[in-house]
């Protein structure tokens, strides 16, 4: 369910862009109407109006996220903070410039922030947040925690890279995809793997 919640903004983002494709003076004629007061100039191009609308639909998710967490009295993550900044500032300056090269690098920006934090935690604060999350479920060497933190360094690194390469060597409607299906199936088969690998180690449930 949690995973679910967190990726409501994609999804909702997805969704919208394909709609808006299939359906771009309607979306035109929405952003025109409702977004021509935060776009510079004022017009917007039809092929500019599903990305502008995608983006515009990702912001006001991710604050109806935290605006629930708060209504719940549930504690909301410094990511989820962060990922509220980053897309507002990336995707306001797509929606102001109607430029998506700001929203195409959100991305990139998220899982190198992801990347820092956890580089940061874990050699200079001595803390290893991969652990912090995850020691509840298995029991690991002392070594094998410092590896696995650094898999995970190097996948968001990586995933930040591949993020600009589908977005700047492809079409926008191709990264839209790679944004939905394919960071989300590498995410997946990291994420499987390293629960291969560490198989062993896992706790079994009393």
């Amino acid at each position: 369910m949690k995973f679910l919640f967190d990726l409501f903004p994609v999804l909702l983002f997805f969704s919208v862009f394909k709609w808006a494709e299939g359906h771009s003076q309607i979306a035109q004629n929405f952003v025109s109407h409702y977004l021509s007061g935060f776009v510079s100039g004022g017009v917007v191009a039809v092929d500019q109006a599903p990305i502008l609308l995608a983006t515009a639909v990702a912001i006001i998710a991710t604050l109806c996220q935290i605006g629930y967490l708060l209504a719940r009295r549930r504690k909301v993550d410094a990511m989820l903070w962060i990922s509220l900044a980053i897309i507002t500032l990336f995707g306001g300056a797509t929606i102001y410039f109607h430029d998506e090269t700001f929203i195409k690098w959100k991305p990139t920006v998220l899982y190198w922030c992801f990347a820092t934090a956890l580089l940061v935690s874990q050699f200079f604060m001595k803390k290893n947040l991969i652990r912090a999350m995850m020691e509840k479920q298995m029991t690991l060497p002392e070594p094998l925690w410092a590896r696995v933190g650094m898999a995970w360094i190097a996948f968001f690194i990586t995933m930040g890279l591949l993020n600009l390469y589908v977005a700047f060597n492809y079409t926008t409607d191709q990264w839209v995809n790679f944004k939905m299906f394919g960071a989300m199936g590498l995410m997946f088969a990291f994420i499987i793997g390293q629960s291969l690998l560490l198989a062993k180690y896992i706790k079994e449930p009393e």
